[in-house]
């Protein structure tokens, strides 16, 4: 693997991963009511917190979980407790509302303090571990291995990656606005439930990858790795 196939996996990777696309229901329930102004900086403010956490993770690799004596196997567990939570939530009728901005007083013209005050509410759970999950930083951590073997240009490669990973999800999030008037209220209100069916669902899985790590044997392959041939 050569410094431009590891950025192309690695963007490829991480833009599914993070997958702004699916979470713009939920980030157009955040911003709900704002100026294109307000929403855009919101949108560039989740997005320099995502590249500079997963740049960190690129840098350290393993070493913050390290540090902290933390395995990737319990990562992926408590990182999965956390989706399945947040999966749940999404089920229910009152989830949209429960990132529905209540700033009342909020003017148009208050971008920085409307960006400042919405970024504080989404950075949990919606930066992280939705958009940021196990999945993204093992991928990150993985690819920083490959990284480390091609050398310098290696890291640059990955380093871009990230960069345009981030800068799509930015894109994605900018056209919050025409994308949720074309879905409606109701529209919105049911992708959002089945992507909650679809995050409890994935929470489960990192659970299950968690456990097979920290107990081998305890479960079986088809279960952690049920399309090993890409459902074909």
């Amino acid at each position: 693997m050569d410094a431009v196939d590891l950025g192309v996996n690695l963007f490829v990777a991480l833009f599914a991963l993070v997958d702004p696309i699916g979470n713009i229901p939920i980030f157009a329930a955040a911003t709900a009511g704002a100026s294109m102004r307000q929403r855009l900086s919101v949108s560039a403010l989740i997005c320099l917190f995502a590249a500079a956490f997963l740049a960190f993770f690129f840098v350290t690799g393993l070493g913050l979980l390290q540090f902290f004596g933390i395995s990737l196997a319990a990562f992926r567990i408590a990182g999965g407790i956390l989706l399945l939570l947040l999966g749940l939530d999404m089920t229910r009728d009152d989830f949209l509302k429960s990132f529905a901005d209540n700033d009342a007083d909020s003017s148009p013209a208050d971008v920085r303090g409307y960006a400042r005050r919405r970024f504080q509410r989404l950075v949990v759970p919606f930066a992280m571990p939705l958009m940021i999950g196990p999945g993204a930083i093992s991928t990150i951590i993985i690819q920083a291995g490959e990284a480390s073997k091609i050398g310098y240009q290696g890291q640059v490669a990955g380093m871009v990656a990230i960069a345009a990973a981030c800068i799509a999800t930015f894109l994605c999030f900018a056209l919050t606005g025409p994308i949720s008037r074309v879905l409606g209220e109701v529209g919105m209100s049911i992708i959002v439930r089945v992507l909650g069916l679809i995050l409890c669902a994935l929470a489960i899985q990192f659970i299950l990858l968690g456990l097979s790590e920290a107990i081998p044997g305890m479960i079986s392959g088809a279960v952690t790795t049920p399309y090993p041939d890409g459902g074909h």
